[in-house]
């Protein structure tokens, strides 16, 4: 089933965790929408730099620190996504209960581990 995700802190750089899981969410048949704030690329897909307007989104992944987080909280709050997955090193419970009173689950995971275990 497409989940369609937002990847908040994508990376051109194929070292980095955004990076990887942008490209195994696609594998895996899934709406990507990367963005970041460097143009490039990730395989064929562009980064996005600004805060798009979406419908339908799913899931949105953080790939970055909890001191960047509040900036981008009221954006995640306007996807009205299912949950929100804190990777490992972006976990911020100050933010949880807000997300949650929003109807936003927080899940505590690494994206990648989902996408390997099928549970994504």
């Amino acid at each position: 089933m497409n989940k369609p995700t937002v990847i908040i802190g994508a990376s051109p750089k194929t070292d980095r965790y955004s990076f990887k899981a942008t490209v195994k969410l696609v594998l895996n048949g899934h709406t990507v929408y990367p963005i970041g704030i460097k143009e490039g690329m990730i395989e064929s897909i562009p980064i996005i730099t600004n805060k798009p307007i979406l419908d339908n989104v799913h899931t949105v992944t953080l790939y970055i620190n909890p001191t960047l987080q509040q900036n981008w909280i009221d954006y995640i709050i306007s996807l009205k996504p299912k949950r929100v997955i804190f990777n490992p090193g972006t976990e911020n419970p100050t933010i949880y209960t807000l997300l949650n009173s929003h109807n936003i689950e927080c899940v505590e995971a690494c994206t990648l581990v989902l996408l390997s275990l099928n549970s994504y």
